[in-house]
C-alpha cells in the first residue's frame, strides 16, 4: 500500500494523531512502542510550547495510507531529537528509512564546524530500528528511559503519608502559584530564581491545564504543615484505552526522603483503580526516580534508548 508524507497542517490533524495513538497503543498490547496519547498532549502544551516555543506546525510530520494516518515523527519538545510512532502493520525498513531521512533534514540542529546532529529514540528490543540506525551511523549513547507500567487489576498496598502532610487535588488561585513555585524547586535543584519566575507568570501551567486529558482531580499535591506544596504529580487518564500516564512527578528538596512521592503515586494508582483504569505508566531517566517507580508502580519496565549521530 502506497504511503504519502505531509507536514502537520491544522487542528484536525491533532485529533487524528490522538485517535491514531489510541489505536496503536491497543494494537501494541498496551506497551509504549509508540507514545501514550497523554505524551502527545504533554509535549504539545508543555515541552513544545512552554519549553521550546514551538508548535506542532513546526515539528510534527505525518504519513498516511489511503487517507488514514499510519505514522508520526516529532520531537518531545524542539528540534534535535525525534520519536517515531508507527502503526505495527506498517513497520517496514522502507518507511522507517524515509522517516529517518526526513528527520535528519527537518529536525537536526547545527553544531560547531558546520556539522549537524540528531537524537533518535528506539525501544531496546526493536531490532528493525536498531539495525537501521546502526546502518546510518548512529551510536547508542545518552539517555535511557525506563518505561514502568502497572496492571491496575492487581491490588495496591496503601502507603501512609508522613504525619502533618496531606494529599489532595490541586486548588486554584494562590495554591496554583505555589504549585508553579514547587515545580521550579523540584526540577531545578532548589533554584529559587527559577521557582520565582515560574510563580510570577503561571501562564505556562495554564497552558498545561488546557490539554483535553487534564483533570484537576488527578493533579495531586502533598501539602506540608506550613501550607506549602511539598510534592506533586499529575496523572493523565485516557478513558478510551482505560490507561493513564504520570507526568510530572517531583518533590521539592526540603521535603525529600519523607516518602511523599511514593505516597502520591500510591494515591494516584488508587484513584485510577476507582475510575476503571486498567494500566498505569510512568517514565524515569535516573536511578533515584527509577527506584521509586519500581517500588511504587512495579518492577515491569521497557527501555527506550537514545541514539546519536553527528555529520
Amino acid at each position: 500500500m502506497k504511503t504519502t508524507y505531509r507536514p502537520y497542517q491544522n487542528e484536525v490533524d491533532f485529533w487524528k494523531m490522538r485517535a491514531f495513538l489510541r489505536k496503536v497503543f491497543v494494537l501494541n498490547d498496551y506497551r509504549e512502542r509508540a507514545w501514550h496519547v497523554a505524551r502527545l498532549e504533554y509535549a504539545r502544551w508543555h515541552t513544545c510550547l512552554n519549553c521550546h516555543n514551538v508548535t506542532l506546525h513546526d515539528v510534527a510530520h505525518l504519513w498516511e495510507a489511503d487517507g488514514e494516518l499510519i505514522a508520526i515523527a516529532m520531537p518531545d519538545g524542539g528540534p534535535d531529537e525525534v520519536h517515531f510512532m508507527i502503526h505495527p502493520a506498517f513497520e517496514t525498513r522502507e518507511l522507517e528509512e524515509e522517516m529517518l531521512l526526513l528527520a535528519e533534514e527537518k529536525l537536526s540542529v547545527p553544531e560547531s564546524d558546520d556539522k549537524r546532529s540528531l537524537i533518535v529514540w528506539a525501544m531496546h528490543d526493536d531490532a528493525l530500528r536498531r539495525k537501521l540506525l546502526m546502518d546510518h551511523g548512529y551510536e547508542r549513547k545518552g539517555w535511557v528511559e525506563h518505561q514502568h507500567r502497572r496492571d491496575l487489576t492487581l491490588p495496591i498496598s496503601e502507603v501512609h503519608i508522613t504525619a502533618g502532610f496531606t494529599i489532595r487535588a490541586l486548588g486554584d488561585g494562590l495554591e496554583l502559584l505555589e504549585r508553579c513555585y514547587a515545580s521550579g524547586l523540584g526540577f531545578h535543584q532548589g533554584d529559587i530564581k527559577i521557582a520565582v519566575e515560574n510563580r510570577d507568570d503561571p501562564s505556562w501551567y495554564r497552558n498545561i491545564q488546557t490539554a483535553p486529558l487534564y483533570r484537576r482531580d488527578l493533579d495531586l499535591v502533598a501539602i506540608a504543615p506550613d501550607g506549602a506544596v511539598a510534592s506533586f504529580c499529575t496523572i493523565w487518564f485516557d478513558d478510551v484505552t482505560r490507561s493513564a500516564y504520570f507526568e510530572p512527578v517531583a518533590t521539592v528538596p526540603a521535603h525529600q526522603r519523607k516518602g511523599l512521592s511514593r505516597a502520591l503515586l500510591t494515591e494516584g494508582l488508587m484513584r485510577l483503580q476507582r475510575t476503571g483504569a486498567l494500566w498505569a505508566f510512568v517514565g524515569g531517566f535516573e536511578p533515584g526516580p527509577n527506584a521509586l517507580y519500581e517500588s511504587s508502580v512495579g518492577p515491569e519496565y521497557g527501555q527506550y534508548q537514545s541514539w546519536y549521530k553527528e555529520w
